[in-house]
């Protein structure tokens, strides 16, 4: 990993990043490095240009109109009194979607114009401004005045802050929606709202005032976006307040338990800790605290080399949404938020502006094409909010969400990646993702306008032409991504089975350019003029990338990458419509060919491997040679609820063969599980490391306790049968499910259901199969009576029936 430190007494850029409609407003300080604002950039290519059209002409009005449909819009009238009642929705954050989603909006109506969207949006920002109470409060839940409040929010202002209320939660949305409002529109009446709010904040917060930092974070970037905004320093002052008042008492899930400059792993809820870790990172740029660059650079550091998805994902658990320990990357189980995926852009485009250092941009475009843009369906109405690396079909996106978070979140974000693509400081004009888009660049000697032609990320062939408004000297440095560099992410956590076949070629002019590489950017520094052409030729091999030896759950696997697309393996596209059983080679060749009519055009990769299945009284598998295809991993359950795997297994330890045809094998599964899928695995023949492990599929009832519920066997055909064995799920201390009270097995007779006979006790324990011996019955159905614990519920992952 290059050495991401800086330097003491770094010199801080003394320019404006930001400026709105109006007024400029100049900072002493910000990044030394600063973005290209995406308005300046206009892309016209085949891969961004469709998904950006699509969210602005269906996911935009789609989620505006489930805002209205699911009572968020109500909300805000109800706190105005504009509607009866005190009815509310299900969560205290539940306004933000509102916010989000009109962020998104107005960053669509700088990409294209539209009169109708932008008087519908005043017409919500005026039912925004009417909840808002006279001394700037904006918390519906608080101000509706409910008979029986919402549990979070506390019998005043701010109590539950730390905890659950999210009222400054809200405020962030409040104040970046805000900003791109005005921005875009030029208007002050969104933004009036919230120098409203923040105002308050400022006169309710501070030391010796209400000492208390967010529970969920992301007012702290929206203040340094008031700030930039408004030119209040008092803004400023309290984003810092809101990190340096953290620590060292509360919840590492808050990443409260120790001072913000004191941390250096990440730990806790992903998204919280990311949306701090940028707003250190802003706060840092804006006031010069290297003590912050210190404490993220280290945090970065422990994220990219031990706890960072190969798709980009961050969040190993859905316990508490949180980071894993040091190479704890499940796939099955795997959380990897949509949010976390969009807060992971945020911060590595910050460490960017921060470091001038290609390795952040190689983390923020693996995330950017993989583990994000899975989060969003190819129709553009349905949403992943964990993005698993494995699945047996148990995972599908929905139409919406009661937590929508990750849905607005997606809707606000797409409109702005052309920002992504250039930067500059002082002379040096940075190129950081390839896409067919035109920019113009304001360096110290004039405007640069450059035209980019690709059909990346499907072929590694570029052309840039510049357009220097006059003939002058800057510095082009084109990003090399870490992938065509033997380094599929920056450290140790993975890297390629084999060695890149193709180098990396530049052109100026049709002649090979000579240039320097300086922190992964090929750097050419020349007196450019207008017309001249650059050529950057990237190679485009599949690649099998293996992970670190610790990382246990990717062992004997290998993941296929081509350019910066992950790919997976999904099973409408493989032999039986399975893919947990199939095995590849090593040294398996790998071909690649671009469907133009298939998922919207992408290139897929098929390969030779075989099939494994598990057979009756040996532990020899049977291995069946046939055709195995894989698909960009963004593309995965479009088509319905499907087997898919990210990992290949190359060992045979590491498949999951399928089942050898014993009774429960054979049988068909139907439960009393109000989850329509929670049925499946129970009869897989894969045994789990302990009870809690969700890295395989397993059965439960939740949300259901204390109560008699059942799972059944269907027979193929009549078989005498006179032992079980239940391996129980149990996910403490943190998860819904125990172990039972107690439980029995019954057998269908005459149509009835009849206890059978034990002849041994019905054992109940952790992390082991439990057994029960009974006297031989024959029987067409077998039942498992489970009685579920007071206070929780219960889970099955494995049944076996002798």
């Amino acid at each position: 990993m290059r050495n991401s430190t800086i330097a003491r007494g770094l010199a801080f850029a003394l320019v404006s990043v930001f400026s709105v409609q109006g007024p400029s407003v100049a900072q002493k300080r910000d990044y030394p490095i600063q973005p290209v604002d995406f308005t300046r950039v206009h892309v016209h290519d085949h891969f961004w240009q469709p998904k950006m059209e699509l969210n602005a002409g269906v996911t935009i009005p789609y989620v505006l109109e489930k805002c209205r449909e699911t009572g968020r819009i109500d909300n805000f009238l109800r706190a105005a009194h504009r509607l009866p009642g005190d009815k509310l929705t299900e969560y205290t954050f539940d306004d933000t979607d509102l916010y989000k989603v009109i962020e998104g909006a107005s960053y669509a109506l700088q990409v294209k114009p539209d009169p109708q969207l932008e008087q519908y949006l005043d017409s919500l920002i005026a039912i925004i401004a009417a909840a808002q109470e006279p001394d700037g409060y904006l918390y519906t839940f608080r101000t509706v005045k409910a008979a029986q409040p919402h549990g979070w929010i506390g019998g005043r202002r701010w109590e539950k802050e730390e905890d659950l209320s999210h009222e400054l939660y809200n405020s962030g949305h409040l104040f970046e929606a805000a900003v791109a409002h005005h921005k875009a529109t030029g208007k002050k009446n969104f933004l009036d709202i919230a120098i409203k709010n923040a105002d308050l904040l400022v006169k309710d917060f501070g030391w010796g005032k209400e000492e208390k930092y967010p529970g969920h974070q992301i007012v702290e970037l929206g203040l340094a976006k008031m700030y930039r905004a408004t030119g209040k320093k008092e803004y400023l002052d309290l984003a810092k307040f809101f990190l340096d008042v953290r620590g060292p008492k509360g919840s590492d899930y808050h990443q409260g338990h120790k001072r913000v400059v004191d941390q250096h792993e990440a730990v806790g809820h992903a998204v919280r800790a990311t949306y701090m870790y940028t707003g250190m990172a802003d706060i840092a740029a804006l006031t010069g605290d290297e003590s912050y660059l210190k404490a993220i650079d280290a945090i970065w550091g422990d994220v990219a080399g031990t706890k960072l998805y190969i798709t980009g994902g961050i969040g190993a658990t859905g316990a508490g949404e949180a980071f894993g320990k040091p190479y704890q990357l499940p796939n099955m189980s795997a959380y990897a938020e949509t949010c976390a995926a969009i807060a992971n852009v945020y911060w590595n485009q910050r460490m960017f502006l921060l470091h001038g250092d290609a390795q952040y941009i190689d983390v923020l475009e693996r995330t950017l094409y993989n583990g994000l843009l899975s989060g969003l369906s190819l129709s553009g109405n349905r949403f992943f909010y964990p993005n698993p690396l494995a699945s047996m079909g148990q995972h599908q996106r929905s139409a919406w969400f009661g937590c929508a978070c990750c849905i607005s979140n997606m809707t606000r974000f797409l409109p702005s990646v052309p920002g992504y693509v250039y930067a500059q400081n002082k002379n040096n004009l940075y190129v950081n993702l390839y896409m067919g888009s035109a920019g113009t660049i304001l360096l110290p000697g004039g405007e640069v306008r450059v035209t980019q032609s690709t059909h990346y990320p499907w072929d590694g062939q570029v052309a840039l032409q510049l357009e220097p408004a006059k003939s002058g000297t800057f510095a082009l440095h084109l990003r090399i991504p870490g992938w065509a560099q033997q380094a599929p992410v920056p450290g140790s956590l993975y890297r390629y089975m084999d060695a890149a076949k193709t180098p990396v070629k530049i052109t100026v002019n049709g002649k090979p350019a000579a240039y320097a590489l300086q922190k992964g950017y090929a750097v050419l520094n020349r007196k450019w003029k207008k017309g001249d052409q650059v050529s950057l030729e990237l190679p485009m091999e599949a690649r099998k990338v293996v992970a670190h030896e610790n990382v246990k759950d990717d062992a004997g696997r290998f993941a296929l990458q081509r350019g910066p697309i992950v790919y997976c393996l999904e099973g409408p596209d493989n032999k039986d419509s399975l893919v947990q059983n199939i095995l590849v080679a090593k040294d398996a060749p790998v071909q690649a060919a671009f469907r133009e009519s298939f998922m919207n055009g992408v290139t897929v990769l098929t390969t030779r491997g075989s099939s494994a299945k598990r057979q009756l009284h040996t532990d020899a598998l049977l291995k069946t040679e046939q055709e195995v295809t894989a698909i960009p991993y963004y593309t995965w359950a479009n088509r319905g609820a499907n087997e898919m795997m990210v990992w290949i297994p190359y060992e045979e330890s590491a498949a999951k063969p399928k089942p050898a045809p014993t009774i429960a094998a054979t049988s068909k599964v139907t439960s009393s599980s109000p989850n329509a899928r929670a049925n499946m695995g129970v009869n897989d023949q894969v045994e789990p490391l302990n009870s809690a492990d969700q890295n395989n599929t397993y059965q439960h009832w939740w949300p259901k306790s204390n109560t008699k519920e059942w799972m059944q066997y269907d027979f193929a055909r009549e078989q005498t049968v006179s032992q079980a064995q239940v391996y129980w799920y149990d996910d403490a201390p943190f998860g819904g499910c125990r172990l039972p009270s107690s439980w029995r097995i019954l057998y269908k007779k005459d149509g009835a259901w009849v206890p059978v006979t034990p002849t041994t006790s019905y054992e109940i324990a952790k992390d082991k199969f439990n057994s029960v011996s009974f006297e031989p019955v024959k029987t067409t159905a077998l039942r498992l009576e489970v009685q579920l614990p007071e206070k929780h519920s219960a889970g099955v992952h494995e049944w076996v029936v002798k």
